[in-house]
């Protein structure tokens, strides 16, 4: 671990992740890049146990937050996520593969016509890429969140970031974040499993009008699965 970095697990809080890519060049500028990075998230997610709360796959860099794994530690959850990652776009990259029918499929959906800046389909990697020493900065960016208020906060950043570095003009014209699960209820590409939230809104309860989260974020109480934690208390 880099000196003076602390991270503090077993105590039931979620953990709000940020790791980049390598001298944070845009490594995730592709359609499919972000695609497989969602579906090792999922993997991931399965093999590890822990509960994901939200999300946001930017460029160049990714925003989690999570619960702790029912094994081992986010640490843990990273390396393996990371690794995993690496090679398989590494790889994909270094034999340059065709999209499959359902990445077209996709692609069609939600970014119809999806150009790179020469004006090829955006798939592959550029080729000054191909010989970086590594894909990820090494270091990762962990907060303990254990509130309702820091919860909501988190969210809301991760949800806004592709707006704020001006992606798109709206948090739904970017699939790859748990926006859509919590505006629309909609699952999206990947389960987000929220917890300890109360739904929010303009009259909410007694008192003050409460002002409503950014963006018109929506967020339902559930509770977490059997054997794995609540998150914040």
């Amino acid at each position: 671990m880099p000196k003076g970095l602390k991270r503090y697990y077993g105590r039931g809080h979620l953990h709000f992740l940020t790791f980049s890519c390598y001298r944070r060049l845009p490594l995730l500028n592709t359609i499919r890049a972000r695609n497989h990075f969602v579906h090792v998230l999922d993997k991931i997610r399965e093999r590890y146990k822990f509960l994901l709360v939200g999300y946001v796959v930017m460029p160049n860099h990714v925003h989690l937050l999570i619960s702790e794994p029912a094994k081992g530690t986010p640490s843990v959850v990273l390396k393996v996520l990371k690794q995993r990652v690496s090679r398989d776009l590494r790889r994909s990259r270094n034999q340059d593969e065709s999209p499959t029918r359902e990445e077209v499929s996709y692609i069609g959906r939600t970014t119809p016509g999806a150009k790179s800046a020469s004006g090829a389909p955006a798939f592959a990697f550029t080729s000054g890429e191909r010989n970086l020493p590594r894909f990820w900065q090494p270091r990762f960016y962990d907060f303990n969140v254990w509130s309702e208020k820091k919860i909501r906060e988190k969210l809301d950043y991760m949800h806004a970031n592709p707006v704020t570095r001006k992606l798109v003009k709206h948090p739904k014209d970017w699939p790859w974040s748990s926006w859509s699960f919590y505006a629309k209820g909609e699952t999206g590409l990947i389960r987000i499993d929220p917890v300890g939230l109360r739904k929010t809104g303009n009259n909410v309860g007694k008192g003050p009008t409460r002002k409503p989260d950014v963006w018109g974020t929506q967020i339902r109480l559930l509770t977490s699965r059997p054997g794995h934690p609540s998150g914040a208390p």
